[in-house]
């Protein structure tokens, strides 16, 4: 399967978001990619989340979800984005990563499960989780994906929990915050979450300066096999799930786990 990662620059202008969403989607699916992965909050974002995302919150039937879900249909390609999805509390929205198909059907959303509370941010603020978290995966052409959002990259348990729930691919939709060492912890952390589970690890952020950039496609031996800079550009791959059986089969170690 051809996957592109896109590492856009998002701002607060909607149309202008998914107007890139729409040049890149059909820019990838002419390079013969069946699916293009956006990152997190790929249709409205600032530096620092405020009271505007919940402002420019909208329901899954709204119209933001209508551009993407025709983009993804017009470009005959599954594409996976950010959103900021309303919620029925006034104060909060959902982090939201929508998954489409090519035919422009909605396969599955994942609501972010952990807030960036850390290094002076407070995601929380104005976002909110489910009271039950959710994990997601969905099926695109025949490949199983498992969803996750920029800190869940940080937390082992949730990219299990889709390993066990049979993904070959995580996707990792981010604006990781710039600082020291998080260019360097951004690659460990998918590099390992990718040889942890023998599956391959598809990571993409927003530009530098909001984010670090570096977004990445590494495979399930934990090498790199596409990264990017910290501008604006895509990255095509080709990922083939008889390499996952092949490193499961050499390295079997869902098999071996023995918890204390």
């Amino acid at each position: 399967m051809r996957i592109t990662v896109a590492q856009i620059e998002s701002g607060t202008d909607i149309d202008r978001n998914l107007a890139t969403i729409e040049r890149v989607a059909s820019q990838a699916a002419d390079a013969g990619s069946q699916l293009v992965v956006f990152p997190e909050y790929a249709t409205y974002e600032k530096p620092r989340v405020d009271r505007s995302f919940v402002e420019h919150a909208q329901p899954r039937d709204g119209a933001i979800v209508g551009q993407l879900t025709r983009i993804a249909r017009q470009s005959r390609i599954a594409v996976v984005a950010g959103i900021v999805e309303q919620s029925d509390d006034p104060d909060r929205a959902f982090n939201t990563l929508l998954a489409i198909d090519s035919d422009g059907a909605i396969l599955d959303s994942y609501r972010k499960i952990h807030l960036f509370d850390c290094e002076g941010f407070k995601e929380s603020t104005h976002i909110r989780t489910d009271p039950v978290p959710r994990s997601v995966t969905v099926v695109i052409d025949g490949v199983r994906f498992g969803l996750l959002t920029c800190y869940d990259l940080r937390f082992p348990e949730l990219a299990r929990v889709l390993t066990e729930a049979g993904a070959q691919v995580l996707l990792v939709c981010s604006s990781w915050v710039p600082g020291p060492y998080k260019i360097g912890q951004w690659l460990t952390l998918a590099a390992a979450r990718a040889i942890e589970n023998s599956v391959y690890v598809v990571a993409v952020n927003q530009t530098s300066p909001a984010s670090i950039g570096h977004s990445v496609i590494v495979d399930p031996m934990g090498s790199v096999l596409e990264q990017c800079g910290e501008s604006t550009e895509t990255r095509t791959a080709d990922l083939l799930p008889a390499v996952v059986a092949a490193v499961r089969a050499r390295f079997p170690v869902h098999a071996h786990r023995r918890l204390c």
